[in-house]
């Protein structure tokens, strides 16, 4: 019959034994959340808010063509644009924190933790004249002004209503020598050009865009079918303009740009450009932004399809003394010093190293604590054993042997079970094996000095 205490020690071995295998596994699947969370984190997409306008305008529908591109390609960068009733707004929200970035242009009052990420286009100053409006049905066949020294005294229609142009017109005067306030200026709408052309209190006329813009190009023929053909003035204090002011930018406007017949302007003329970008704050992510820039240029010539502005866009002066500085993870894209992936989460990496170290520390610890009892019982049977070693030497009986035996093969089962269950190592078990081998040695002996006793207790009766 077997031990009823031995039958409940196997039984709480057991429970304990299962209890153990679900600590283990709960802390597996702990250790795979976290980390799945982790790598969830650090891989899931970014996604930044940008704010452009008006609503219609060309900025708003590139921005919103980029936002579709980037969601469609699956890229690590995702666009969320805020549509704003203009630049002023856009540029408030972003100084607001309510943007991550933002569409602005370049010689506009910005933040000064505002950084370049990429340059949507440049826009350039053309300022061109025109005879007056007919009298009596006839037309003046040249016009008003002919240079920009004749100004003065003369009023200028400035497409577009943001104080921009008309601080950028006011510094081209100054720097060409002329009073800025013998200048009168109005303001048009830029779907105004019709009604600009055909007001006869303007003699000159000025536009801020990309060289192709369509206002500019309407606005030029506007003038042309109200007035007569047009007079291009050339701004020639454009280096002088971009020296003082590295915002500004000279550059020159191709022959037949705007019409090849007849040909307009006819020869190529100097001007003034500005850029027109798209800014970050200096504390926005390295990563996020070099991840933005990477999409947007290695999507350009897609987007360049679907909407031909987009060619236009330009990588930003990562010199350290630009006028707009760019932004370093931009920089670090354009310059071919982007971090890799070891190299950006090197210390997650040995965080979690450490992190796994540990639970296994832990996990040893509390196997250990856990088994703490059945090491003790262990060493308490290896105790016993030695001590039956003893027993056996005096052992007056085979039925005292027997008991001792049973007793010694009941140490055996739980030493196997200890080690099965990992709480004894195969030197510890080598121990036992070793005491056993000695009790079995003692038992043989006992029974043999047991047995030549009982065989010489009949002689000596016979005798």
């Amino acid at each position: 019959m077997s031990d009823p205490n031995d039958n409940n020690a196997r039984s709480r071995r057991r429970r304990k034994r299962k209890s153990y295998a679900l600590l283990i596994l709960a802390a597996g699947m702990l250790a795979f959340g976290v980390a799945a969370g982790t790598l969830y984190y650090v891989l899931r997409p970014t996604t930044l808010r940008i704010a452009v306008g008006p609503a219609g305008s060309e900025d708003q529908k590139l921005i919103q063509l980029m936002a579709q591109t980037f969601a469609r390609e699956g890229g690590s960068v995702r666009l969320a644009p805020i549509t704003t009733e203009g630049t002023a707004q856009s540029i408030a929200l972003f100084t607001a924190g309510k943007a991550d970035l933002a569409v602005a242009r370049g010689d506009l009052n910005l933040p000064a933790n505002a950084e370049a990420v990429a340059i949507l286009r440049k826009n350039v100053v053309v300022l061109w004249s025109a005879p007056g409006l007919p009298t009596k049905g006839k037309k003046q066949s040249t016009p008003r002004v002919k240079t920009l020294d004749a100004l003065p005294g003369h009023r200028v229609g400035v497409i577009g209503r943001t104080e921009a142009n008309v601080k950028l017109l006011r510094g081209i005067l100054k720097e060409s020598g002329i009073d800025p306030d013998k200048v009168a200026v109005s303001q048009f709408a830029t779907n105004q050009t019709s009604e600009m052309a055909r007001d006869p209190t303007i003699d000159a006329f000025m536009a801020v865009g990309p060289l192709k813009s369509k206002i500019t190009v309407d606005a030029i023929a506007a003038t042309a079918v109200a007035r007569g053909e047009p007079k291009f003035l050339p701004i020639d204090v454009a280096d002088a303009i971009a020296k003082k002011n590295p915002i500004y930018e000279s550059e020159e406007i191709p022959g037949s740009i705007f019409n090849s017949s007849p040909a307009r302007p006819e020869d190529k003329i100097d001007t003034v450009a500005v850029s027109h970008l798209i800014i970050a704050p200096k504390s926005l992510s390295e990563t996020a932004v070099a991840a933005f820039a990477r999409q947007l240029f290695t999507n350009r010539q897609q987007l360049a399809r679907e909407m031909p502005t987009a060619s236009q866009i330009e990588k930003p002066d990562t010199d350290k003394d630009a006028a707009l500085p760019a932004h370093a993870g931009a920089a670090a894209y354009i310059d071919g010093n982007e971090r890799t992936f070891l190299e950006k989460y090197t210390d997650y990496i040995w965080f979690a190293v450490l992190i796994v170290s540990g639970l296994g520390s832990a996990g040893a610890w509390l196997r250990h604590y856990w088994n703490k009892d059945e090491r003790e019982q262990y060493i308490v049977h290896r105790d016993h054993l030695l001590e039956l070693i003893s027993r056996v030497r005096t052992a007056e009986t085979p039925g005292e042997l027997a008991e001792m035996q049973g007793a010694a093969d009941g140490m055996l089962r739980e030493a196997l079970d200890c080690y099965d269950d990992g709480t004894i190592e195969d030197g510890d078990l080598s121990v036992i094996g070793l005491a056993l081998e000695q009790f079995h040695h003692a038992v043989t002996d006992r029974r043999v000095v047991l047995g030549a006793g009982e065989a010489g207790m009949p002689r000596m009766r016979a005798s």
